[in-house]
């Protein structure tokens, strides 16, 4: 061992050289994909792809020249790495996009969407491409030299680097501001500037965003006249899914039928509906928030009241029962229960539960309902890798399965009928839920939306689960399903034409920009935050 550490030793250049060589290595996915975007069939084109890995390299070495102290450098390049192996695994396996939304759902995930993703490929990929190379960083000896020799072989390597991009951009500048340009995702292939920038954004936005002031919104809510000579109350329930993609739905056409049960209940189905965003962290605050996906702040979300504020402040008794980690800050000034902590043998392992434990004891909370209600369920839904954890042995119809988290090792079809069989599963719950309020018509006027808050990839194009950028993000994860239930009673009460609705919803695009108006006017409340022509409903009300 001796003699070994005695051999890994270098002077202060052959050090940072190395390393640069090392993240250079670490980006292979970047220089391959690179690669494949300028698809080579020229000299000057293979001479462009071959300068990539070069000014990759030179980069690097001008970064560590100015990183490589003694006492820090080792500690930091030992956590880069370890983070650069991390952001390259999620990066390869799923074609995932680090940035600032992506560290969102890293910092704000729990224990069971984490150790979902716990493979053991991940472990021997952290292994080689972490710990390994992070043990040699760790033990090699750094000879030590005069300082002024130290200095000036830095600046050399640096200046020489410097000359060397340079001289790639006098020639290819064109290229690489093509490549950049309209690739736009490449860029955020490089690590670890990708997820040290998305980090240093996140921080920023999370914890020095300044005054954080809560804003009041809508506090001039209250019932309108339609709902207040209700003589029964109005009941709506608000079922929100997770990574649920619409063109997996029968109902909008999708070959198999996963959606039997809500077809037998005659919802009014929207087929082009759209999400705000392409992860839960952006998607729920985002359509509760009463701002638009092109004006969107999470920033200003995190601090600014919402919809369920709104209804609050119009005196609507409100619930929020959620089986998907959290509401993201949409249900934070309500009640809110999180069924996972019910600890229903039945239905929950391992801090995970199937979703009928949404509907545990529903029953009871609708029959203890004095007033007029907005209750909304988070569904589990079809969260991701492990979809064969998200519905019970009886909804196993479409098989072979995929009875893994090592999604990418299944081939696609069995990948298919896992995620089907997830749909199908949605399916019964929703449905399950329609029954209830159809069983309470004698007392209450009832509705239900459904709509989830983003879509899935199932290794389209090499891409799986969800959370691109959304200029980036193919349909598979921003289509969504979004229909609603209306029993009789709400219909007459509320003066709804179901027809008119229904030929609306045939040929409308929808989004979840609709969903917060939309709400207000199902409950018939007043505001000045109230935007009719936001309101799906509006054109179909009869007077």
């Amino acid at each position: 061992m001796k003699l070994l550490i005695k051999k890994l030793q270098c002077n202060d250049v052959t050090f940072t050289l190395g390393c640069a060589l090392l993240f250079t290595l670490l980006n292979a996915l970047f220089i391959q994909r690179s690669w494949a975007v300028i698809a080579p069939a020229r000299l000057h084109d293979y001479l462009f792809a071959l300068t990539v890995p070069v000014v990759l390299f030179c980069g690097w070495v001008m970064v560590f020249s100015i990183l490589n102290i003694p006492l820090i450098r080792k500690p930091l390049l030992v956590l880069l790495t370890l983070g650069c192996a991390a952001a390259t695994y999620f990066m390869f396996t799923y074609g995932a996009v680090i940035d600032q939304n992506m560290m969102v759902n890293v910092f704000e995930t729990n224990s069971q969407e984490a150790t979902a993703l716990l493979t053991p490929q991940l472990v021997l990929w952290l292994a080689v491409a972490g710990l390994v190379p992070s043990a040699v960083l760790a033990i090699i000896r750094i000879q030590p030299g005069k300082v002024w020799q130290t200095l000036l072989m830095r600046v050399a390597a640096i200046l020489a680097s410097l000359l060397i991009i340079i001289l790639v951009a006098a020639v290819f500048y064109k290229d690489y501001a093509s490549l950049f340009r309209n690739n736009k995702g490449i860029v955020k292939m490089v690590t670890p500037a990708n997820y040290v920038s998305a980090i240093a954004k996140y921080s920023k936005a999370r914890w020095f965003a300044g005054d954080q002031t809560l804003i009041r919104l809508g506090e001039d809510a209250h019932k309108g006249p339609l709902v207040l000579k209700q003589q029964k109350k109005t009941v709506l329930v608000l079922v929100v899914g997770e990574a649920s993609r619409a063109q997996n739905y029968s109902l909008n056409g999708y070959e198999r039928e996963t959606n039997p049960e809500l077809k037998k209940q005659n919802v009014i189905n929207f087929p082009q509906a759209s999400s705000c965003g392409t992860e839960t962290a952006v998607s729920v605050p985002c359509m509760f928030s009463g701002m638009p996906r092109k004006q969107y702040d999470a920033d200003l979300a995190r601090h600014k009241e919402g919809l369920m504020d709104v209804l609050a402040h119009a005196g609507v008794n409100l619930q929020w029962r959620d089986n998907d980690g959290g509401c993201k800050g949409a249900c934070d000034r309500i009640p809110h229960t999180d069924m996972t902590q019910w600890k229903l043998d039945a239905l929950c392992k391992n801090n995970s539960c199937l979703d009928d434990a949404n509907l545990w004891r529903l029953d009871n909370v609708l029959d203890g309902l004095k007033q007029d209600s907005v209750v909304v369920i988070h569904l589990m839904g079809s969260h991701g890798p492990a979809y064969y954890q998200r519905y019970p042995e009886q909804y196993r119809r479409f098989t072979p399965t995929c009875d893994t988290n090592e999604i990418q090792n299944c081939d696609h079809q069995r990948l298919m009928n896992t995620y089907d069989n997830t749909i199908l599963y949605t399916d019964s719950v929703v449905s399950k839920t329609i029954d209830m309020l159809k069983a309470r018509q004698p007392t209450m006027s009832t509705a239900l939306i459904y709509l989830s808050d983003h879509g899935e990839s199932l290794g389209e194009n090499g891409l799986y689960l969800h959370g691109t950028p959304y200029m980036l993000a193919p349909e598979q994860q921003t289509h969504i399903p979004f229909m609603f239930w209306l029993s009789q009673d709400y219909r007459q009460n509320y003066r709804v034409d179901e027809q008119c609705l229904r030929d609306q919803a045939r040929k409308e695009a929808v989004s979840q920009d609709n969903l917060f108006s939309t709400v207000l006017g199902m409950m018939n409340i007043q505001s000045t935050v109230y935007q009719p022509q936001m309101d799906l409903l509006t054109h179909c009300r009869r007077t």
